[in-house]
């Protein structure tokens, strides 16, 4: 059985969806959730599905000696970025080698790095007048946004959408596509 770590920052339906997506899985499981703010919506959804959470202040997350016996403590194999907020420390992915992914809700390369994340990215596509966005999926490097490209999804967009119906569209295929392909990834370990 593989244990999965979901790091968040906020709502957390994302972090919903991978849990009630493992719930019925004999390969994976979502055994922890952690939070880098402790008002997310996310500890909510995770305490109703009964998942156990922790919640890791920036200071906390800098130290590998408060992070690493936790993630022991519950076995974690594998780590998902959900809407996580923070630069990811780069002793977890050296921790955790190939075996830390993130949800990117644009068309990487393009609209990623460091303060490009939630709704600055769709306002972004916005502006930038692209006739498309989606999501990608990738592996986490100490280079935010930069690590290899696992999987993308598209759907088109129009001039007249706003960047809330740009988020609203980009949003459908993380519910749809996120979760499988995690399962995807966490099969072939």
């Amino acid at each position: 059985m593989i244990h999965i770590a979901v790091f968040v920052s906020g709502n957390g339906t994302n972090c919903e969806a991978l849990i009630r997506h493992f719930g019925t899985s004999a390969r994976a499981k979502v055994a922890l959730v952690v939070s880098s703010r402790k008002d997310s919506f996310a500890l909510v959804r995770a305490s109703n599905l009964g998942v156990p959470s922790v919640t890791f202040d920036k200071e906390r997350l800098a130290d590998p000696s408060a992070v690493i016996p936790v993630l022991g403590r519950y076995s974690i194999d594998f780590i998902v970025l959900a809407g996580f907020l923070p630069v990811f420390p780069t002793y977890l992915i050296e921790e955790f080698p190939r075996k830390v992914v993130n949800l990117h809700p644009a068309l990487l390369p393009k609209f990623g790095g460091k303060g490009m994340y939630g709704h600055r990215v769709h306002e972004a596509v916005k502006a930038a007048g692209e006739t498309e966005t989606g999501m990608t999926v990738h592996y986490v490097t100490p280079e935010v946004d930069c690590g290899e490209i696992i999987a993308q999804f598209k759907v088109p967009i129009s001039p007249e959408d706003t960047a809330d119906d740009i988020a609203a569209k980009e949003h459908v295929l993380e519910m749809k596509y996120f979760p499988r392909v995690v399962e995807e990834i966490v099969e072939k370990l």
